[in-house]
């Protein structure tokens, strides 16, 4: 769930080439042999760097004017936090600039994990992690999403210390109306389908706004954020996230609802052993359940703005041509009336189920 920032970026990335790539990483003091890989990432760019030493480490180099550094550097220091109390994931590393580098003078720290490297186009900001590799975890066992669970708990519990001070914090708000406005003010709905969508949305939003006044001492961690099963890499040691990228403050349940899919049935024996896993290390509080598709809801909104804000990217009307069409719009309008209907349902994990 990236942020909803509002910063357009027409080719943020035109001057990060590969040699760009090795010569920043040359400036910290890691020398690449040459070999490189560009991995799947929409909102950043990121690489699998071969080094001399034999090590392979992933380079992630930040999208121009989406978080600050302190943004940045707040989620770098859970992972720190996390990985200090053994959770398994790839926290960046420090990064020091490196004097005998010829690039040396390109680069400027921005924390003790965060640097910047200058290019004729501007600076990009970057960090860099241990490469961690996996699998897709097999979410047909009931020992594996327990386990999953487990995992989720312990991170909460280490994320309920205390809560982010600079990274969003996930509400009908930011992610509901902030992202429904901006769609609206970039004027990138089809007439035809814009009624539709219009009136729809917002029935939906305040649906949303009903379900979470109804938690008005809801408990807000700081969370993993986009905790979906393609963020999640399994080995035989257990579960891991690469990165906390979409970090936030926010309920529990907005780390467990997108691990669930399927018929409902099926859904709640997904749940079932989540939770139990999940509250072997950190209670959880169930009236949560009733936000699942409130927070569904956000997300499919936010995902379309998402999209708009980053229309200028050349990589975004490629990677999604479909966007502009009123049939994509017909069909979000079809899946908010659907929402409708679904949160007015009995939550999932009800005694009905």
């Amino acid at each position: 769930m990236p942020a909803p920032d509002t910063a357009p970026s027409v080719t943020p990335f035109a001057a990060l080439l590969p040699e760009t790539v090795l010569d920043a990483l040359d400036a910290v003091g890691l020398r690449g042999d040459g070999r490189l890989i560009q991995l799947n990432s929409y909102e950043n760019r990121v690489f699998q760097v071969f080094l001399e030493d034999g090590r392979v480490v992933v380079a992630k180099f930040y999208r121009p004017g989406r978080w600050s550094d302190a943004q940045i550097l707040e989620e770098h220091a859970f992972a720190a936090e996390l990985a200090a109390q053994e959770i398994p994931l790839a926290a960046p590393w420090p990064l020091q600039v490196d004097t005998t580098s010829l690039h040396a003078d390109r680069l400027t720290p921005c924390g003790p994990t965060l640097s910047s490297f200058a290019t004729p186009d501007g600076p990009y900001r970057f960090a860099v992690a241990e490469r961690r590799a996996g699998r897709a975890p097999e979410t047909e066992s009931l020992e594996v999403l327990g386990w999953i669970g487990r995992f989720l708990g312990r991170l909460h519990a280490v994320g309920a210390v205390r809560p982010f001070e600079h990274r969003l914090t996930l509400d009908v708000a930011g992610f509901g109306h902030g992202a429904r406005d901006a769609l609206l003010a970039m004027d990138c709905i089809p007439p035809d389908a814009l009624p539709a969508w219009e009136r729809t949305s917002a029935d939906a939003l305040a649906a949303a706004q009903r379900a979470f006044d109804t938690l008005p001492e809801l408990r807000r961690l700081r969370l993993h954020g986009d905790c979906h099963l393609g963020n999640i890499l399994w080995t035989e040691a257990g579960p891991h996230f690469v990165d906390l990228d979409d970090a936030m403050n926010g309920p529990a349940v907005q780390d467990l609802w997108m691990l669930l899919a399927g018929p409902r049935t099926e859904r709640t024996r997904q749940l079932a052993a989540i939770l139990d896993g999940y509250e072997q290390f950190m209670d959880f509080d169930w009236r949560e359940l009733r936000l699942i598709e409130p927070l569904r809801t956000l997300r499919m909104i936010h995902h379309s703005a998402w999209i708009a804000r980053r229309w200028a990217d050349p990589a975004f009307p490629i990677a999604f041509p479909w966007f502009e069409s009123p049939a994509y719009w017909n069909e979000q309008t079809t899946r908010l009336r659907e929402q409708l209907e679904a949160m007015a349902e009995p939550p999932l994990g009800s005694p009905a189920d």
